[in-house]
């Protein structure tokens, strides 16, 4: 007997016999038990005291301001400032911008220059100075805008910023830092005479995809969706607002007309011009955002040669510029369904005649 309970002494359960004692280990059921309840501890304590982050809403208009204005002028511009989260402190700047890319986006510089001058009418605000806003709160901003005398005629472009200040000091396990900015677009321009220097030009008018062939002809299929693309470029020291239309004439003679939205192009840039319908393409490489916009998103079914043409116009007296480009389509998909089911009938039919 003592053989054989020496021989089952390292299981850890030995089912019950006749004449043989078990001996059974808790060392795992206390350990499970043991992470149970830390688990339970942990996901107690979680639940009974939750991390707040500071929820951050803010509102300023109007979102953008144009100012055609002389030398030696100044202008005031109330602007409201709501806060919609959590009570916080904000400071107000004055920063310039340029133009980042042909998409409108726009790059704000660090450091403050050029010849237009800003200062706040308020009795209690001050610029680059922080002020409290509770929740549901708002403030008028009263921006004076001064243009000193013997200026260069030309386009300046600045941005009022709103961003908040998140706490210095800790405020315990419930809260969490935030920072948010919120901007209003301030476009200048500055004439002696009134008038203004436009100079664009057609920088790009084609359509995207498709299979070139001699280097001028592009080919689609037929049911293809067909991305055209105009890009406008403004060499001028003036902004500008392209107006006009995109034409599609195809082989019958039909013309379908597409109106141009009406958007400004900062002075010195160029801008991708944007046509109802407007159209975001499918495109592999997400990483070039250029590559996945486009002016115009022609669907339908084409065939033969078709005539795309652009007239623009940007207000009186101004010059009107032209844009032309070609594309063909033709059937390649369905004529390769028709040609592949015709050779399957023909395989078949033949098939059956020789078993017959």
């Amino acid at each position: 007997m003592q053989n054989l309970n020496s021989k089952f002494k390292s299981k850890t359960v030995i089912p019950a016999k006749a004449g043989i004692q078990t001996k059974i280990s808790w060392i795992p059921f206390f350990k499970g038990m043991t992470m149970m309840v830390i688990f339970l501890t942990f996901a107690f304590l979680f639940l009974t005291f939750p991390i707040h982050a500071q929820q951050v809403s803010l509102s300023l208009s109007p979102p953008l301001l144009e100012l055609f204005i002389k030398p030696g002028k100044a202008i005031m511009i109330a602007y409201k400032l709501e806060n919609l989260g959590d009570p916080t402190f904000l400071n107000l700047k004055i920063l310039p911008f340029e133009a980042k890319d042909n998409l409108g986006n726009i790059r704000i510089k660090s450091e403050f220059e050029g010849p237009v001058r800003f200062s706040l009418d308020n009795a209690d605000l001050t610029l680059d100075q922080p002020f409290f806003l509770k929740t549901n709160d708002s403030q008028q901003i009263l921006l004076r805008i001064r243009i000193p005398e013997n200026i260069t005629d030309g386009d300046y472009y600045y941005s009022l910023l709103a961003e908040t200040i998140p706490p210095t000091s800790s405020e315990g396990i419930d809260s969490a830092r935030a920072k948010a900015t919120i901007g209003s677009n301030i476009l200048v321009t500055i004439s002696n005479s009134g008038n203004v220097d436009i100079k664009p030009k057609i920088a790009l008018f084609s359509v995207r995809g498709g299979f070139t062939f001699n280097k001028n002809i592009i080919i689609f299929d037929s049911s293809d969706k067909i991305p055209v693309v105009l890009t406008v470029a403004n060499n001028g020291k003036s902004m500008i607002k392209p107006e006009g239309q995109i034409s599609l004439k195809g082989n019958f003679g039909a013309i379908s007309k597409y109106d141009i939205i009406s958007k400004n192009i900062l002075a010195e840039s160029e801008r991708m011009i944007e046509a109802t319908p407007s159209a975001i393409i499918e495109c592999a490489d997400r990483r070039d955002a250029t590559s996945c916009v486009s002016t115009l998103n022609l669907s339908g079914f084409f065939i033969g040669k078709y005539s795309l043409s652009t007239q623009i116009q940007f207000g009186e007296n101004s010059p009107t510029i032209f844009g032309s480009t070609i594309f063909y389509a033709f059937p390649f998909k369905m004529g390769g369904g028709i040609l592949l089911a015709t050779i399957i009938i023909v395989f078949i039919i033949k098939k059956r005649s020789d078993e017959e």
